[in-house]
């Protein structure tokens, strides 16, 4: 059930960071890496879906969890150097934070799982 949320979450951040990119002046290098970054998120999570063992899903998760923290820091400097306003930060910043929480819980889950 978590791993549907992920997906459509992680879909939904991908397009609308994209979607905030094609209209946001920022450096080329900021903008190609939260692009890269948030479409990282929801490839990482896809993959998973087939991984071959727990253990790779575990660790496609664990990536996808790295790209969300990085996503996270992109938005906090495109917000704080005016590329984006406060609406579309907090928007995108709590997507990020939901994708997260799911992400940790579903690592520690995995672990536990493994683990037996």
């Amino acid at each position: 059930m978590a791993v549907n949320y992920l997906l459509v979450y992680s879909e939904q951040l991908a397009t609308e960071i994209e979607l905030v990119c094609q209209k946001v002046k920022a450096p080329s290098n900021t903008v190609f890496q939260i692009r890269k970054s948030s479409s990282s998120i929801y490839a990482n999570i896809r993959e998973a879906n087939y991984g071959q063992s727990k253990a790779d899903m575990l660790s496609k998760f664990e990536i996808a969890l790295k790209e969300c923290s990085e996503t996270e820091g992109w938005l906090k400097l495109l917000f704080n150097t005016n590329a984006i306003d406060e609406e579309v930060y907090k928007k995108q910043r709590n997507l990020c934070g939901r994708i997260r929480r799911i992400l940790i819980s579903s690592c520690k889950t995995l672990k536990e799982n493994i683990d037996k």
